[in-house]
């Protein structure tokens, strides 16, 4: 059974720093990459960053490149998504999924149950 769990989530004030993790099973790790998400209320679900565990490129949207920094321990199946200098705007559910890569919902095959994330003013 594949199986994604997101955790780290949490409260942090604006400035401050979360790490999130995504510990993958059930499948081959290194056959996929993985991708982190995010939605606020009555936004879209959008893509923030992703690894290809193939070969560990990394690639990052615009909006949190130099806050944001994307890891794969491979021995662990997990990965994890450090964020800092967050601010009250990355307030949302995170999402880990495992799939080809990229930024859009419909590149990945499986998800996470999601973490919440909450920056303060």
């Amino acid at each position: 059974e594949v199986q994604l769990v997101e955790s780290g989530g949490g409260l942090v004030q604006a400035g401050g720093s979360l790490r999130l993790s995504c510990a993958a099973s059930g499948f081959v790790f290194d056959d996929y990459a993985i991708g982190w998400f995010r939605q606020a209320p009555g936004k879209e679900r959008e893509g923030i960053s992703c690894i290809m565990n193939n070969d560990g490129s990394t690639y990052y949207r615009d909006f949190v490149k130099g806050r944001f920094t994307i890891s794969s321990d491979r021995a662990e199946n997990t990965v994890y998504l450090q964020m800092d200098s967050l601010k009250p705007e990355d307030t949302a559910v995170y999402y880990c999924a495992a799939g080809t890569g990229g930024f859009t919902v419909l590149e990945y095959d499986y998800w996470g149950q999601g973490t919440q994330v909450t920056v303060s003013s």
